[in-house]
């Protein structure tokens, strides 16, 4: 095995979004995001954006692009997408997929935030929830006005996961290196 690589820094989660500008002021308004570019124009046709058609592929015509900036600086990159234009899944929690299926934020006051959302033209997806019982995490999932799931989590991330389990918590459950490549074998070998 190599040597333990160095933990980089998260630099920015890129978002979808069907209106761009509504997305800047929701973001900004509930959750206080500097709006600090954009939005630009990306067009397959423009030698400014040449990257985009490799990126998107050749339906890729037209999108619009804007950053934004969190309180501990990473960046939340807002996209509309023109042509083709943003479709909204039935089902947008489909977390059974490979990919992004939620953000997560932390507030010290998840239940103020979480009704900010819903006033805001979000949703709460859940009820708050006492994360671990006896300790003071809590968590609920919202979602945007715009379809995009969000977790709303009262503490750190390190706080909650670095001591693992916490006091009072019953056993867990892991699967060990050995253990998940048997499963994924067998699963691969199961009849369709």
């Amino acid at each position: 095995m190599s040597a333990p690589t160095t933990p980089r820094a998260l630099n920015h989660v890129g978002i979808t979004v069907p209106d761009i500008y509504a997305a800047i002021d929701w973001y900004g308004e509930i959750f206080g995001f500097a709006h600090i570019m954009g939005p630009r124009v990306l067009q397959a046709a423009s030698s400014v954006t040449h990257e985009t058609p490799s990126l998107f592929g050749p339906r890729f015509k037209k999108a619009y692009q804007a950053h934004l900036l969190t309180a501990n600086g990473v960046g939340l990159e807002l996209f509309q997408f023109v042509d083709p234009p943003v479709e909204r899944p039935a089902d947008n929690m489909e977390y059974w997929k490979s990919g992004y299926w939620h953000l997560c934020f932390t507030d010290p006051d998840i239940e103020g935030l979480a009704a900010r959302i819903v006033a805001a033209g979000g949703k709460q997806r859940i009820p708050v929830v006492q994360f671990i019982p006896g300790r003071p995490y809590k968590l609920v999932y919202c979602e945007d006005p715009f379809g995009n799931v969000i977790e709303l989590f009262s503490h750190h991330y390190a706080e909650a996961f670095g001591n693992w389990p916490q006091p009072g918590m019953a056993p867990q459950a892991y699967i060990s290196r050995e253990e998940h490549a048997a499963e994924m074998r067998a699963l691969r070998q199961a009849p369709g």
